[in-house]
């Protein structure tokens, strides 16, 4: 097995750990809190540091760090990564301390920006407000374990990084069971969770040699070339974050649930978002900007050709199986206790609006490192800007449109606005790599994509006429449910799979020594 398949494989291992963990978490939620005042107060407490967490650990300062990590090992060695990690990791530090403080002492403000709806209703505006003051140095602590997570995936070290959401899940679920009904204590669990994931990086970084004492200095050159990136990749996340804030307040300005029914089918649509395309996205990039530092652009397209091969073959399904069996997986998921049949639908809804981008919410994630490994952080930040924008106008006509036509489930038009928006970001940034790189679909990669598109219309028919009725899953007992899912998905999968044999596809077309010989054959344009 070839080094990258072997990271892969070991980024989405772990990370199905994790995802599996915050299944059970969600369930738990559902079961124990259930939609409500408690639990979208608590919602929104959570979603603000993360909102930020995106534009300052995965979003602007990760995409910039990890390629200037990565030529620094090549041309300076361990003592100058050394150097590096200490400035960058005081620098981010002090930025993130001054901004955690601000966001603890004025939490209402912050409250009243993100969840405007909340504003007319005491209960949940204060409950909202406290909880916001526990999450919020979460940002702090998740950050500094993003930039440890940058340096072990640069030295190929991705176990560790993939494994450390799960401390988050288990604070959280233990939390709800231990102190359930009381949603303050989720947000409590959200700051130890913290500690612990940032505890969690600091051994395996020491062991690496690459630890010392962090030092802030804005003046330093690799700062600067830092910041330099982060400048335009900061740009579009804030535009990412004013999107995600519109979608907030028009949710929270819905009816009571619709916070928590977003979120409930968002969690189910980022499993196998996390499992497959993020996983495939954290381990090329480190891979792209060494590739890219050294010349090779052979070697660079044929990566990139092998991730799509790789997101067609496991993200075509797996999108199908998230819109055919949605209600299936709501129902055996958390339709118990708190969460009822009438949540089960809202949440049906939009878990089926939210399948329907998948495929465009990966394929941003694979060619969004094409362009950060180059250190080109403005080409995706201008695709992003564009499509944001659009996205934003779409959620409003969209949400408007479903409120005029009567439509039940108005907040499933948040998603389905999102959805397309995800579709043209990732079209715009494929036309910018062609015009960039040149970069084309290979006959095989197209052969590929036939040929899964194919295979996974043939398992959504199998799977629409094997499910049975919606009605039918919500009376049915917990063990009916799991067995009735796990024969239904299971006789989905070696359909895909029978199918997928039989137009001929094998496992040669996803070796990546394969893949390099067929892209030089082919030609690659200059990166």
């Amino acid at each position: 097995m070839s080094t990258i398949v072997r990271s892969t494989s070991i980024v989405g291992g772990m990370t199905l750990v994790s995802r599996f963990m915050g299944l059970a978490r969600e369930v738990l939620f559902a079961t124990l809190f259930g939609p409500g005042v408690g639990m979208d107060a608590f919602l929104v407490a959570f979603k603000i540091p993360n909102f930020l967490r995106r534009l300052f650990a995965e979003g602007a300062f990760a995409q910039a760090f990890v390629p200037v990590l990565s030529a620094t090992r090549s041309t300076d060695g361990d003592d100058a990564v050394r150097r590096l990690i200490a400035v960058a990791a005081g620098t981010l530090g002090v930025v993130l301390i001054l901004l955690t403080i601000l966001g603890v002492l004025f939490a209402p403000a912050v409250i009243a920006v993100f969840a405007v709806g909340f504003v007319d209703d005491p209960v949940k505006f204060n409950a909202a407000s406290d909880m916001l003051r526990w999450t919020f140095p979460y940002l702090l602590l998740i950050s500094l374990s993003a930039l440890f997570a940058g340096v072990l995936n640069t030295y190929d070290r991705f176990a560790v990084p993939a494994f450390a959401p799960v401390w988050l899940n288990v604070c959280l679920i233990t939390a709800a069971v231990v102190f359930a009904p009381s949603t303050h204590a989720l947000a409590v669990a959200v700051l130890v969770a913290g500690v612990v994931q940032l505890g969690f990086h600091l051994p395996s970084v020491g062991r690496l040699g690459l630890l010392g004492w962090p030092r802030a200095d804005f003046g330093d050159a690799q700062v600067r070339r830092i910041l330099k990136m982060m400048g335009p990749i900061l740009f579009g996340s804030s535009v990412a974050q004013i999107n995600l804030l519109l979608d907030t307040i028009l949710a929270s300005l819905l009816v009571t649930g619709s916070i928590s029914w977003l979120y409930f089918s968002d969690r189910l649509m980022e499993f196998p978002l996390g499992v497959f395309s993020i996983a495939l996205a954290t381990v090329i990039l480190p891979r792209l900007s060494g590739q890219h530092a050294s010349g090779r652009r052979e070697e660079f397209a044929a990566t990139l050709d092998w991730a799509l091969r790789f997101l067609f073959l496991l993200g075509v399904p797996a999108a199908v199986g998230l819109f055919v069996l949605a209600g299936p997986l709501v129902t055996t998921l958390f339709q118990y206790n708190a969460f009822s049949a009438f949540d089960v639908d809202m949440t049906r809804r939009s878990l089926m609006a939210y399948a329907l981008g998948f495929f465009g919410f990966s394929l941003v994630k694979i060619l969004t490192p094409a362009f950060y490994s180059r250190e080109d952080a403005r080409t995706p930040v201008r695709c992003g800007v564009i499509a944001l924008s659009l996205t934003m106008v779409l959620n409003i006509v969209l949400v408007g449109l479903f409120t005029l036509l009567g439509v039940s489930g108005v907040h499933a038009g948040l998603a389905l606005g999102t959805s397309l928006g995800a579709f043209i970001n990732a079209g715009l940034l494929y036309r910018a790599l062609r015009r960039s790189i040149g970069l084309t679909l290979s006959r095989q990669l197209i052969r590929v994509m036939l040929s899964t598109a194919a295979a996974a219309l043939v398992m959504g028919l199998a799977l629409f006429f094997a499910m049975g009725s919606l009605e039918d899953w919500v009376a049915a007992s917990l063990m009916t449910r799991v067995l009735w899912l796990l024969l239904v998905v299971g006789g989905g999968a070696l359909v895909y799979l029978v199918v997928v044999l039989v137009l001929g596809l094998r496992p040669r077309d996803f070796r990546l020594a394969d893949v390099v010989e067929q892209t030089g054959e082919a030609g690659a344009g200059p990166v």
